[in-house]
């Protein structure tokens, strides 16, 4: 079965290139070096926010902060808060927004007159990586491309990465293992969460995910043959001996992260398809969470 997902994880290259020549036109709206940001959002955008806000400090931007947005603390101070949202409906960031009216905000999403960029000071619509799956990919990794681009970085490598990881076969170990575990280290966390929400959301499956050096601290015990653990970066010293021990399968790549987020993609379509559920409309979700 071929599925909106499927198409629109495999257009993410031309995505990220789209985002990288929008950034000249937008990068005034974003938040600048020096400015202590906060980024929010909910589920996938939530972990994109936890990843551009460790990657932000790891550029040397400035401090930053992530929050799922039912969570902001409102007694602290920001220069700027970045929310993000693809549908641009989601309850608690248009609530969040609208509490921080007055203040430094810039949305992020899919839909230009929604109420979360109605509700920002300013906005920025990637209505080209909008998507008809309910399943968020492309949207997620165009956000993080933009700020990434913003942050300095030069996404040519990744982008031919993700073109590799597009063509590259499904490992079988991968797509038939009983449960997987997401790592991640740094910015790399919030790709690894983000990772495993992917597999829950379209199949249903037992993923999990942790920074890799917590993994040893109790979420080891269940690694064994038959499942995997999928670690995003580079894994801390003695890491993969203390897996490899346990004889789970260990898969891992020298590649940017973003573009090995776009395998797990594939990995967690694919898993979805095997147990015959459509990854289009995971059970329990909608586009919008929209709470009454």
């Amino acid at each position: 079965m071929h599925t909106h997902a499927e198409s629109e994880i495999f257009s993410q290259p031309e995505i990220w290139r789209q985002v990288v020549a929008l950034h000249p036109v937008v990068e005034t709206r974003l938040p600048q070096a020096g400015e202590r940001v906060a980024f929010v959002g909910c589920g996938t955008s939530w972990f994109m926010s936890m990843a551009a806000a460790v990657r932000r400090e790891e550029r040397g931007q400035g401090e930053s902060d992530a929050f799922t947005a039912s969570e902001f603390p409102h007694d602290r101070e920001y220069d700027c808060v970045v929310a993000i949202s693809r549908s641009g409906t989601t309850t608690e960031v248009a609530d969040l927004l609208e509490r921080l009216a007055g203040k430094r905000t810039v949305a992020i999403t899919a839909v230009a007159d929604s109420p979360v960029a109605q509700r920002a000071e300013g906005s920025i619509v990637l209505d080209f990586a909008d998507e008809k799956s309910v399943l968020q990919t492309r949207y997620a990794t165009a956000v993080l491309a933009l700020l990434r681009t913003h942050f300095g970085e030069d996404l040519t490598l990744a982008t031919e990465q993700c073109r590799e990881m597009l063509d590259k076969d499904l490992d079988s170990a991968l797509t038939s293992a009983e449960q997987i575990s997401f790592l991640g280290t740094g910015w790399t966390v919030g790709l690894a969460h983000e990772a495993a929400l992917k597999t829950r959301e379209s199949a249903q499956f037992w993923a999990e995910a942790y920074p890799a050096m917590d993994y040893r601290h109790g979420p080891i015990s269940i690694a064994q043959a038959g499942r995997a653990v999928w670690i995003l970066g580079e894994p801390p010293a003695g890491l993969l001996d203390d897996i490899a021990a346990t004889g789970a399968t260990i898969e891992r790549s020298a590649i940017d992260p973003m573009a090995h987020l776009v395998y797990a993609q594939r990995v967690a379509i694919a898993i979805s398809q095997g147990r015959g559920l459509d990854p289009d409309n995971p059970r329990s979700l909608a586009r919008s969470i929209v709470l009454t």
